[in-house]
């Protein structure tokens, strides 16, 4: 059992990654506002969204982990998560990639990708047409 006991803390390499890339961002941002270096500081704050960024990638690498706790033997932090190429249900990164669409509420219908039209039933004399799909 570790220090924090039987909680899955979200240790992943993608979460490591990002928040030691933005850790050194704010290091030398404050070390250039401190000696008074405006092009220093703009490069530890371009490291921001660069951590940010790095941080998404990984995610959908599979570096990363879905929302809520993982099973007690995928929770060290240097294991892959095989279904991230599918995408996380509820993550907003994986959305963001077009991947993990939300599954929809109970009770609501899902729509369907087209609409296809029926014909009515053939008496014989007309000829035979296909059912056509339409774009809705």
């Amino acid at each position: 059992m570790s220090a924090h006991g039987d909680h899955d803390m979200g240790h992943t390499v993608a979460g490591w990654t990002g928040s030691l890339l933005a850790v050194a961002g704010i290091a030398v941002a404050g070390t250039a506002f401190a000696a008074g270096s405006t092009a220093v500081l703009w490069a530890g704050l371009a490291l921001l969204p660069a951590a940010a960024l790095t941080t998404w990638l990984l995610h959908l690498a599979g570096w990363g982990k879905a929302t809520g706790p993982r099973p007690p033997g995928r929770r060290d932090w240097r294991l892959r998560d095989p279904h991230a190429r599918h995408g996380h249900p509820d993550c907003l990164g994986c959305r963001l990639a077009g991947r993990g669409h939300r599954a929809p509420a109970p009770g609501r219908a899902v729509p369907a990708p087209g609409r296809v039209r029926v014909q009515a039933p053939r008496t014989g004399t007309e000829p035979v047409r296909a059912a056509s799909r339409t774009a809705s």
